[in-house]
């Protein structure tokens, strides 16, 4: 699972703006990695069912210990609400101690921009 493609849970209207929500994560240790690459299924079964998300995609260098993310929302409190429920909010507690480094970055874009840019991900979160 090196990637998993942009998803579309939700349509968004036509001409909507969109919150963009990017993060780059770096484990401590290939253990680190090995455990946040084997909770990410769950995570990405809860986005693909979540209310207001309009996409979704992972990047992940095992190897390399690090993983991306990016999502486009209907609204920040969309985001926020998934980050503090269902798998999300505990698998992210219980992997933060096993973090190096981690960076996020927001910003808003059109509906008619997604699926989002990883370069733009990438400049964003440098």
């Amino acid at each position: 699972m090196p990637t998993l493609p942009w998803t579309v849970p939700n349509t968004p209207p036509t001409g909507a703006e969109v919150h963009v929500f990017a993060s780059r994560f770096e484990t401590r240790s290939r253990w680190g990695a090995l455990k946040f690459f084997l909770r990410t299924p769950g995570v990405w079964r809860q986005v693909s069912r979540a209310p207001g998300a309009y996409g979704a995609a992972l990047k992940a260098q095992p190897l390399k210990r690090t993983f991306w993310t990016l999502s486009a929302w209907e609204s920040p409190q969309a985001l926020k609400t998934f980050a503090r429920s269902g798998t999300h909010a505990p698998t992210s507690r219980g992997l933060a101690p096993l973090m190096r480094d981690a960076k996020f970055a927001t910003w808003t874009a059109k509906s008619d921009e997604l699926p989002l840019d990883w370069a733009e991900a990438a400049r964003r979160l440098s």
